[in-house]
């Protein structure tokens, strides 16, 4: 598990060299990475291009189907909602992130009555390192 959160990791380190949120996500099946990104919001000029949603399509489209309950993501921060929408949406079976996200968290969805799919969820994971990637990343910016 923490091997899938250090390539994580790495593709959040990466996401800030290319001056992006340093958010890197991997999408993991059978202990094997299916899909792994950082950020890429600006890049691609698009808001929903976030680590999640990037290994989330292209998982779906390797394995060829839009519920891939069989995998598990890794995500350096907690997903917003929009994330937390899609991984609901394509059956992900465990969630691992690493910081919390007080302002804009969205595993609060989870719990909601609409909510279909609930995975496990594991918070905390590698918090320090990635908490430490995004405070560094928005004081330089600052």
């Amino acid at each position: 598990m923490t091997n899938f959160m250090e390539i994580a990791i790495a593709e959040a380190h990466n996401a800030a060299i290319a001056q992006e949120v340093p958010v890197g996500a991997v999408l993991v099946k059978d202990n094997e990475i299916i899909a792994k990104a950082g950020n890429r919001v600006c890049r691609d000029s698009d808001p929903s291009a976030h680590a999640e949603i990037l290994v989330l399509r292209e998982g779906c489209r390797i394995l060829g189907s839009e519920q891939i309950p069989e995998c598990d993501l890794y995500t350096t921060l907690e997903p917003c909602t929009m994330c937390a929408t899609a991984i609901s949406l394509a059956r992900i079976r465990r969630l691992y992130f690493g910081a919390h996200d007080p302002k804009r968290g969205g595993i609060f969805w989870f719990n909601h009555p609409t909510c279909h799919h609930r995975p496990e969820i594991y918070g905390g994971i590698a918090e320090t390192e990635s908490a430490k990637l995004l405070r560094d990343f928005f004081v330089e910016k600052r």
